[in-house]
């Protein structure tokens, strides 16, 4: 399988893991393959995407050009050059009580996900 060049979109909270960058352009056959280099290019963003046993983590959702990988063939999604890879974190939450403080909202987004550097 032929490599190409794919970029991935980067999310605000794990910008200061890769030096800041919004984008970064990996080589990979499949989407696994982009991410992987991603990685290998900035060690300290695995542990923010992968669980220790390697598998993505369930809060981290992968979409190639738009299209979410988990309804295509997951990391094993083919990439082409010049395609791009957007990491969106899940975000928690929604209509909730009225009543409840601003400061509560911390509350429903997962602690994994915030322990992880996913919220501000």
């Amino acid at each position: 399988m032929l490599t190409s060049m794919s970029t991935i979109h980067v999310p605000t909270p794990l910008r200061q893991y890769v030096g800041k960058l919004s984008t970064v352009e990996v080589k990979g056959a499949t989407v696994g393959e982009a991410m992987t280099a991603l990685a290998a290019l900035y060690p300290d963003v695995r542990k923010h995407l992968y669980t220790e046993e390697g598998k993505l983590r369930s809060f981290v959702n992968l979409y190639l050009n738009d299209e979410d990988i988990r309804y295509l063939q997951k990391e094993e999604t083919a990439v082409k050059e010049g395609d791009n890879i957007s990491i969106v974190p899940s975000i928690a939450g929604g209509a909730g009580d009225s009543s409840a403080s601003e400061d509560s909202s911390a509350s429903v987004i997962p602690s994994r996900a915030r322990d992880l550097g996913f919220c501000l």
